[in-house]
Parts: structure tokens; C-alpha cells; sequence
């Protein structure tokens, strides 16, 4: 209602500044200029095929990321990598002082080869005992006594071969190595301090971060996420579940989409505090570029492959929250289209509802035009601008089995 009385009001204005002007001697000129139909511009909507991309602000984070923290406690005697470095897996970073743990090692072996000689006799005693209950000259009780015996030293002969391993393995753990591959941290602990380890409230060492693939986080709103889920069951675009659909990073000071990777994850709830839904990517990332932590702008394929009529953002008018287009009719007369949008492509506007595609549209002097009122009007072109992105950008991403991440 509140459009059409607008558009009342200008009409009415219109006619009144025609009285006006009709009204007054000598100016012959001016009432001709006054009731010359407006010169506009028009074409046809363009078409082109399509796809609607989504754009989310992503970050980065590594694969894999591992605290290091030390397994026993003691002196730390040096750091092993520099600063910042690239690490392979199984690298030396950390030596803690051995020496207590060599002690250790000896004394657990020379208990095991105590047990060992405790055993040997218990087990000949045994086999003694054995021969004599055979001719009567032991009690049963005795038998049973050295038996016994005998299993209690094998038994302790077990306690210290494993009590001699873990003794080895606290003194390999001497020796801190790089869990995975990737780039380090600054050690957090410097040479000559006590560190804790072993336990729930191990210093922290270090970190390492994986470098190649990265992922790139990010959160999709509830009306997205519904959306996505009605594409798929109608089968316009696969849901990201399923299919690896293809995404595109754009870095702070990059132009372009420029990194390429592929969804492989949406988590299974909505976040109740933000009503938005997380998914990732993977993408490769050779050169280490994608830095963990660093923000992206990424897109991802809104919709299907489609047909789209595209307009300029000039040529549409508003009204309060109602969109609409000024279509001339064969008698060059304006009238007012509303319209459903939607995103920019090409440098255009998609329009979604309202126009066939024939129609020709008012696309510069949208201001000079009044509902009824006839026009000039004047072939004009309408500037389609190269999309960085395309159709075929949309296909879901083949690889290899081996690419993948679990």
C-alpha cells in the first residue's frame, strides 16, 4: 500500500507542475520541455549460467597439534632444535640428565639377576623334591612347600625383568623427541631448570603444529545450513556429508581465490549459544602459507548449476523492504516489477522472481521515471564482469583415497 501511494503522490505532483507550466504566458518552451517523455536506458536482463557461491570468514588450523611434555621428571640438560624450525617426526628436542636414570637401570638389573640365582635354586630344590617324594623321603607337605617356592621365584624373576624395562624406558624417555612432523614453538622451558613429568601436570615443553594439509574452519548459519540440507534432498547440490564440494580460500592481502581444497567435515549439532553450524575444510599447503590462525575468506557452492537473470544494482528500486525493476511496455510506458534478489554475480544482481527475462528494463534514469508516464527509451548494455569463480569450479573434488583424513 505504502508503494502505490507513493507512487500516487508523484503522479499527482507530476500533473500538478504540468497545470503549472501550461499556465503561464510566453513560455511556450518550457511547457514543451515539461511534457517531453523522460530519456531513459533499457535492455533485457542477461542470462547466464550459474552458481551461487557462499562466503564464510575461515581460520586456519593445523591438522595435527601436539603439546610436547616430558614423561619423566628431572634436570634439563639441553635443547636440541632451533626456535620456530621445521621438525620431523622422531627429531631429538630435549635432553634431561640420564645419569639418576642409569642408576636406576643397574640396580633394577642387578635385582633381576638376584631373582634369576633365587630362582635357579628354588627350581632345583624343586626337582629334588620331586625325585625324593618319588621314594618316600619327603612329606607331601614338603613337596608342596619347595613348589611353591619355586613358582614364587619365577614369579620374581618377572617383576624384575619388567620393573629392568621400565627402568630402560624411563631413561629412553630421557631423550625427548618430536611426536610429529611439522613447525615448533620456542622451547618454554630452558636448559638447566627441573621439569615435571609422567604425570597429569607435566611441564609443557614445547608444541608443534602440523604444516601440510591445513584445515580451514568455519560457522554456518541456521538458515544456511537449512538451506544446504534442502539442496541436497532435492538434488540440486550434494550435501557436503557426502561429497567432497569443492572450497576456496582468499587470504587478507590476496585478490583472488587463490587456494583450493575440498569440505570433509560438518559437525552432527548446531551450536546452542550461536545457532550456527561448524564445518571444515582441507586443503593442501606445500609452501606453508596457510599459516594456523590466520583469517580467510572462503567460498563454497550455494547452489546448483543454474540459468539466472542478472541485473544491475542500478536499475532496482526500493521500497522500504519491497525490491523492483521499471519494465516498459511495447507502448514505451513505464511500470513498476517487484522483484526477489538474490547475490551478486558477474557484477550483477541474480534475480530470483518477477521477471520472465524478455522484459526490457529501465537500467539508468530510474529516477526520471514515473508509473503510466510513456519514455524515451534507448538501447543501452549492461556490463557483465568476469567471476573468478565458475560452473565448473563447483564440481565436487576427486582424490585419492590416500588424501583423505580420518
Amino acid at each position: 500500500m505504502l508503494l502505490h501511494s507513493i507512487r500516487s503522490l508523484s503522479i499527482a505532483l507530476l500533473m500538478a507542475f504540468t497545470v503549472l507550466g501550461c499556465g503561464r504566458d510566453g513560455q511556450g518552451e518550457n511547457r514543451a520541455v515539461a511534457q517531453a517523455p523522460p530519456a531513459v536506458s533499457v535492455s533485457t536482463p542477461v542470462r547466464r549460467e550459474i552458481v551461487e557461491w557462499d562466503e564464510y570468514t575461515a581460520r586456519m588450523r593445523a591438522v595435527e597439534e601436539v603439546e610436547v611434555r616430558a614423561q619423566v621428571s628431572g634436570q634439563l640438560e639441553s635443547v636440541e632444535f632451533t626456535d620456530g624450525a621445521v621438525v620431523d617426526e622422531g627429531d631429538l628436542l630435549f635432553v634431561i640428565d640420564r645419569r639418576p636414570f642409569v642408576a636406576e637401570l643397574r640396580e633394577r638389573e642387578a635385582q633381576l639377576k638376584q631373582a634369576e640365582a633365587a630362582a635357579v635354586n628354588a627350581r632345583t630344590q624343586f626337582q629334588r623334591g620331586s625325585r625324593l617324594r618319588k621314594s618316600r623321603s619327603i612329606s607331601e607337605e614338603e613337596y608342596i612347600l619347595r613348589q611353591t617356592a619355586s613358582q614364587a621365584s619365577e614369579a620374581d624373576v618377572q617383576r624384575a625383568q619388567a620393573a629392568v624395562e621400565a627402568a630402560k624406558l624411563d631413561l629412553q624417555f630421557t631423550e625427548v623427541r618430536a611426536p610429529i612432523g611439522g613447525r615448533i614453538s620456542r622451547p618454554f622451558v630452558t636448559k638447566g631448570n627441573y621439569v615435571n613429568g609422567g604425570s597429569g601436570s607435566a611441564d609443557l615443553l614445547t608444541r608443534i603444529v602440523s604444516l601440510d594439509p591445513i584445515h580451514a574452519y568455519f560457522e554456518a548459519s541456521e538458515r544456511a545450513f537449512l538451506k544446504y540440507m534442502r539442496l541436497s534432498r532435492s538434488g540440486e547440490r550434494p550435501s557436503s556429508r557426502s561429497v567432497r564440494n569443492p572450497v576456496y580460500l582468499r587470504l587478507a592481502d590476496e585478490q583472488g581465490y587463490l587456494h583450493r581444497g575440498y569440505m570433509d567435515f560438518v559437525d552432527n549439532v548446531l551450536d546452542p549459544n550461536t545457532g550456527t553450524m561448524t564445518g571444515r575444510a582441507l586443503l593442501a599447503n606445500p609452501d606453508g602459507l596457510l599459516t594456523p590462525g590466520l583469517f580467510a575468506r572462503a567460498r563454497l557452492p550455494g547452489s546448483g548449476v543454474r540459468e539466472a537473470l542478472l541485473v544491475p544494482d542500478a536499475a532496482i528500486g526500493s521500497d522500504q523492504t519491497e525490491k523492483y525493476v521499471v519494465v516498459i511496455d511495447a507502448d514505451n510506458k513505464a511500470s513498476f516489477r517487484t522483484i526477489e534478489i538474490g547475490p551478486i554475480v558477474h557484477g550483477l544482481r541474480v534475480v530470483r522472481e518477477g521477471l520472465s527475462g524478455n522484459e526490457r528494463i529501465v537500467i539508468s534514469g530510474l529516477q526520471r521515471v514515473i508509473p503510466g508516464q510513456a519514455v524515451t527509451p534507448t538501447a543501452g548494455d549492461i556490463d557483465v564482469k568476469p567471476e573468478p569463480l565458475t560452473p565448473a569450479d563447483a564440481q565436487p573434488v576427486e582424490v585419492a583415497a590416500t588424501e583423505g583424513v580420518d
